[in-house]
This record gives structure tokens, sequence and C-alpha cells, in this order.
């Protein structure tokens, strides 16, 4: 496997084990299992730096992809606060299935998916992964 999980973050205790499991299950299924991507845990304050940055609005987010090139698919920023609070106030969503559902949009976007230009595209691969993945 050819990713690398980096945890920088402290205020929200992550599985990295359940985590890298669930990272080979999402690459078999997309058909990209030698994929090579990093995905880092950060806060709310870094994350709203880079959606302030890179997008232009002053607010934190869940989930940011930025593309590679060559044979790297590119790196995917996860709030754990954000997603920490999406899942405390979902009455179906866990922490741990909200990164795996953060994460599965992630590499999407690192994929070449577009939501907001596809036609709903990615949204209906989005959603046939989740209930195959159980996330």
């Amino acid at each position: 496997m050819n990713y690398l999980v980096l945890n920088r973050q402290r205020k929200h205790s992550v599985d990295s084990r359940r985590l890298r499991q669930f990272i080979g299950k999402l690459t078999a299924q997309l058909q990209i299992p030698d994929a090579s991507f990093s995905v880092v845990l950060i806060t709310d304050q870094v994350m709203r730096g880079y959606n302030r940055d890179y997008r232009g609005m002053d607010k934190p987010t869940d989930v940011l992809s930025f593309r590679g090139d060559g044979g790297y698919l590119g790196d995917i920023l996860i709030s754990t606060e954000t997603a920490y609070n999406q899942a405390r106030n979902s009455t179906v969503l866990t922490f741990e299935k909200n990164l795996h559902r953060l994460l599965l949009h992630g590499i999407l976007h690192l994929s070449g998916y577009d939501h907001e230009t596809d036609d709903g595209e990615m949204r209906a691969i989005e959603r046939r992964l989740r209930r195959k993945l159980q996330c």
C-alpha cells in the first residue's frame, strides 16, 4: 500500500489500524490498490487556514482534497473536530464511520470526480460505496 496516514491532532482518538483497514477496502473497491496518497487528520484551526487560503472561505470544513500529479493521487485533509461534531449531531453516524465517509469523499475527488460539476456522478458512486462499505 502506498499511502500515508498522519494524525496531526490530539483532540479526538482515532483508531489508525481500523482506518488503514478501511483504506484498503476502499482502494480495492475503486480498483486503485496501488494508489499513492496521504491522509492528514487535523484540527479545525488548521483546516480553517487551508479553507481560507485555497477556497476563500474563512471557516473550517470537514474534508479538503488536493490532487497530485504523476503517480501521486494527492492529499486528503480531514478535520477530526468537524467530523466528531457531525457524528455527535447525527442519529446514525459514529465518529469512525464519519471519518470513513469523509475519506471516501476525499479519495473520489483525488480520482477526478467533482460533485459540483458532474451531474450527480460522484454522488451516485459515493452512495453506492457507502452502502457497500457500510459507512
